[in-house]
């Protein structure tokens, strides 16, 4: 059962406003946490995560990538109230936002280049975080091919052999490892702040059209990543990528390099979902295997 008071109190002491709560309303989508729109006195709304307390590990990993794009000023994300343990739950409070499905995709597009001029000296992150419910590592490292396979691949691939997935996976991820050089001839990509989670269901807008993104598993690493990953599950609207483009050119080699960087988010759906991901992935291996040269 869910403890209200303590949410209540939380607010009022990271606020420093008194909260009473009139109103609260679960909202569907979450396939990780529960999820609701909460309100309070002087039309006052909030947006809460609740998870089992072993989570909250989670919540403090999505806070400091919040914050860590928030300080850019590059896009909008929400802004963190607290987060902590109330009863037998977890729970994050963010400011709620109302969202729509359609905005500036224009602005979108460039405020996603601006973030990508963030830069680091090295690849990785300060905190270890999640990426859906999967512990994602993100020690520091210096070559970014390097932290593709140890902190990335070998990481999700080390995974599914401990989650019985097959031998086969197993073969194929190792060789897909040591062919990693192949698909970086004469391309040395910059660390850059990345969401680290930018599928269709991580972006919206607000009323007036800007964008916001959310849910990110944040990291420095190569843009290409966010991009690839904006065209796993259907794609964002042409005039996002084109907007970026113009902004920020892509690579010639981007083509290849997209399914690379869409396996580590298939392998882990494999890790989360099993099924259908895991022959995802292995089809996905064997095209890339038969590219390296």
């Amino acid at each position: 059962m869910t403890d209200w008071n303590t949410i209540a109190s939380a607010i009022e002491i990271s606020t420093h406003q008194p909260f009473r709560l009139i109103n609260q309303r679960a909202i569907g989508g979450g396939s990780i946490s529960q999820t609701y729109h909460i309100e309070g006195q002087d039309e006052r709304h909030f947006f809460v995560k609740f998870n089992s307390t072993d989570k909250l590990a989670m919540f403090s990993a999505e806070v400091a990538g919040l914050s860590e794009i928030a300080a850019t000023q590059t896009i909008r994300v929400p802004h963190p109230i607290t987060h902590g343990v109330a009863g037998k739950q977890s729970y994050l409070i963010l400011e709620y936002l109302e969202l729509t499905s359609n905005g500036d995709a224009t602005l979108l597009g460039k405020q996603l280049a601006a973030l990508h001029r963030i830069h680091s000296f090295q690849f990785g992150f300060g905190h270890d975080n999640f990426i859906g419910a999967t512990p994602q590592p993100n020690g520091w490292m210096d070559n970014w091919v390097d932290f593709w396979r140890e902190r990335r691949l070998k990481f999700q691939i080390s995974l599914a052999k401990a989650n019985g997935y097959g031998e086969r996976l197993d073969n194929l991820g190792n060789k897909l490892l040591d062919a990693l050089p192949a698909y970086f001839d004469g391309y040395s990509p910059q660390p850059s702040l990345l969401h680290g989670d930018l599928w269709g269901g991580n972006h919206a807008y607000l009323p007036d059209g800007s964008p916001v993104i959310f849910d990110p598993a944040v990291y420095y690493g190569d843009r290409e990543c966010d991009l690839a990953m904006t065209e796993l599950f259907g794609g964002y609207d042409a005039d996002v990528y084109s907007a970026y483009r113009a902004d920020l050119p892509m690579h010639e080699g981007y083509g290849l390099r997209r399914e690379l960087y869409n396996l580590y988010h298939v392998l882990n759906h494999a890790n989360m979902f099993g099924g259908v991901y895991v022959r995802q992935a292995e089809g996905m291996m064997r095209r890339l295997l038969a590219k390296a040269h």
